[in-house]
């Protein structure tokens, strides 16, 4: 099998130090009723923090989540269930049905968004409410799910919304920032996505806008020929498939820094927060079409050069869709990272390995890029903990000499891995001075004596 090996990864080309300030999230789509009401629901919410889950986003008028008019107790159990797991609730209000310009429409729309946030305040009080996010639609610009809204309406239902909502909360604030945005903007089939987000920064001030909120998986077309499955490929072409497939998809991770970097400059001087809202490898619910892609020990390496490369662009929040599946077994749709009993994929085991040694307020670097295809970061804190976190995205395998990866790691004991060859489970040894990955993987080396993965 074909190999790389790291050139040195010098303290010359180790990037300035800077603070970690990328928070983890997740969407919760399919499994609400085990994530806030089944009796597995504690190992759920454990599970969330491993991965040291900060905001879970909720969506009201669509997807298969309780409706708060027709039972807000069980509602108001999947808010109350994120807070159970330590996390921020982003409340999405989307949608209503067309036409999206008609004044009356957008009234009532308004009034029942604006009643759910006055039934939240009543129910959890100001203090508490004044910390959640609210965000207006999901993916406008995307037929199949927003409705194919043009800016100038989805602008009119987001100013109606947000004075609305503003007023509701602004007595509760007390200076912390309005938490408020959109527009959820579908960048993975779409062009001009950006022009979303710059419109809503160009029309809205600080005080109305507090986050906006980008789309990007690798791809939406099978994983499989396309002519076995009834796809729409709105004019693109047929898929490469199997390891040609693997191989584009993982190639796409780099554009997630470009693209929060790209977000970044538009807000620049802004108080707005930079949120990738979604990512995911494959954009679809079944197993047949993504090939356990989302998943698998090659979706856990996805998500984690996705990570070290949302970082490296300036991203404030990421939210992996999705968290828990809606099966017995995770692996039985193609989202959920979590079984409805809280037991782990090799993703949801990436995830944790990752959260759990690149924490928010560490200081971070990025090594020198070294051979193409593997990606770095080095995280440390200021009583000495320090970990060096390593992506082989490439199919082959990989060596790492210890002596290259960062001088800071010459005093590293542990090593956890997971590859192919570890049987979907993090591997545990003792470091000696080399890391290798057989494939698509995952690495950290660590001092850290709390080297949970669990």
């Amino acid at each position: 099998m074909a190999s790389v090996t790291a050139q040195a990864l010098s303290t010359e080309s180790i990037t300035p130090a800077q603070r970690m300030k990328l928070r983890y999230g997740f969407n919760e789509i399919d499994g609400w009723a085990a994530f806030s009401l089944s009796d597995e629901r504690a190992s759920i919410h454990r599970r969330l923090r491993l991965m040291d889950t900060k905001v879970i986003r909720v969506f009201v008028f669509d997807k298969p989540v309780p409706d708060p008019f027709e039972d807000w107790h069980w509602f108001a159990a999947v808010l109350q269930a994120v807070l159970d797991s330590g996390a921020k609730p982003m409340v999405t209000f989307a949608k209503f049905p067309p036409p999206y310009d008609d004044a009356g429409s957008i009234r009532k729309f308004v009034a029942r968004c604006s009643e759910i946030v006055w039934g939240c305040l009543e129910q959890w009080g100001g203090k508490e409410v004044g910390d959640w996010y609210w965000c207006i639609w999901n993916e406008p610009n995307n037929p199949d799910i927003g409705g194919d809204v043009s800016y100038a309406q989805y602008r009119r239902i987001f100013e109606a919304a947000g004075q609305a909502i503003l007023e509701l909360l602004e007595p509760h604030l007390a200076g912390r920032r309005f938490l408020f945005g959109g527009p959820s903007i579908d960048g993975t089939q779409r062009a001009f996505w950006m022009d979303w987000i710059a419109h809503l920064v160009a029309d809205f001030d600080d005080r109305m806008l507090g986050f906006v909120n980008w789309h990007m998986y690798a791809d939406w077309r099978p994983a499989v020929p396309s002519e076995s499955m009834n796809v729409k490929l709105w004019g693109a072409p047929d898929s490469p498939n199997a390891e040609l497939f693997q191989a584009l998809a993982m190639a796409q991770t780099p554009q997630y820094a470009a693209r929060a970097q790209g977000v970044s400059r538009l807000l620049q001087g802004r108080d707005i927060l930079n949120v990738c809202g979604e990512l995911n490898t494959v954009a679809h619910h079944e197993q047949i079409f993504t090939q356990g892609l989302n998943q698998n020990v090659f979706g856990g390496a996805y998500y984690a050069s996705a990570l070290i490369h949302l970082i490296r662009g300036g991203a404030d929040l990421e939210m992996r869709w999705t968290a828990t599946s809606r099966q017995l077994q995770a692996g039985d749709d193609a989202y959920g990272l979590m079984s409805i009993t809280g037991e782990p994929t090799p993703a949801c085991l990436a995830k944790q390995l990752f959260a759990q040694h690149v924490r928010y307020g560490d200081w971070i670097s990025f090594p020198h890029r070294g051979p193409i295809g593997i990606d770095a970061i080095v995280a440390w804190n200021d009583a000495g903990r320090r970990s060096g976190l390593f992506v082989n995205a490439t199919a082959r395998s990989c060596k790492l000499a210890g002596a290259d990866l960062d001088a800071g790691l010459s005093q590293c004991t542990q090593l956890l891995w997971m590859d192919r060859t570890t049987q979907r489970r993090v591997a545990r040894k003792h470091f000696d001075g080399a890391v290798c990955l057989d494939g698509y993987g995952i690495a950290v080396v660590t001092n850290a004596s709390d080297t949970e993965v669990d």
